[in-house]
């Protein structure tokens, strides 16, 4: 089972428990896996990220993250520090890293290395795009669910992520990054608006 926390805090329930940039999370130490897109207070808050952690959870993060999870109790054999273009599987589960930056914006920069996760889970495939726009190197990527950002300001907004959407035309799309800091559900209803009709939407929880 997929929840949305808010912001991009995503939580996948299954076999193995996986976390996407937890934020305002509840105190569980229940994580398997933490996967951290980049290091943006509002997807990497070491206070959230404890309130999960466990003795044995593997962390992911990258390159610019490795220092502040060394702080936080991660043994080395628990710590995965990645680029874009890597994978690698843990717990069974594949995990492959894509790029996630903006074109001409100058919050997510391309040379950072932030990451976008696309995992699979049994016979599901999730993409999880992070803080981003709508990449030429990532329009074939083939998936089930996606998490993309519809926001706009500081990653694509609503109309360039349907477009992208439909693009990928996965079963299941469920928009992000809106509703925190920027976007409203007006932009939730530009997507839904302008997404093909045999994508499901499923609407998150915003705060």
């Amino acid at each position: 089972m997929l929840t949305v926390n808010c912001q991009s805090s995503i939580k996948i329930t299954g076999e193995k428990t996986i976390y996407f940039d937890p934020l305002k999370v509840e105190e569980n130490h229940d994580a398997d896996l933490i996967l951290i897109t980049h290091t943006h207070w509002d997807h990497f808050s070491t206070e959230d990220i404890l309130k999960i952690k466990k003795e044995s959870t593997k962390i992911i993060g990258p390159k610019d993250s490795k220092e502040e999870i060394l702080t936080l109790g991660f043994s080395e054999d628990n710590i995965y520090i990645v680029e874009p273009k890597e994978e690698l599987s843990l717990h069974g589960i594949l995990i492959k890293t894509v790029p996630a930056y903006n074109k001409t914006k100058t919050f997510h920069p391309k040379e950072n290395k932030w990451l976008g996760y696309v995992v699979k889970i049994e016979d599901t495939i999730y993409y999880v795009m992070g803080d981003t726009d709508a990449l030429e190197e990532n329009k074939n990527i083939t998936c089930d669910v996606l998490c993309i950002p519809i926001g706009g300001t500081y990653t694509m907004n609503a109309t360039e992520a349907a477009e992208f959407t439909n693009k990928l035309k996965p079963k299941k799309v469920i928009p992000i990054h809106y509703g925190l800091v920027v976007g409203t559900e007006y932009d939730l209803n530009t997507l839904k608006q302008l997404l093909n009709k045999t994508i499901e939407v499923e609407e998150k929880i915003t705060i």
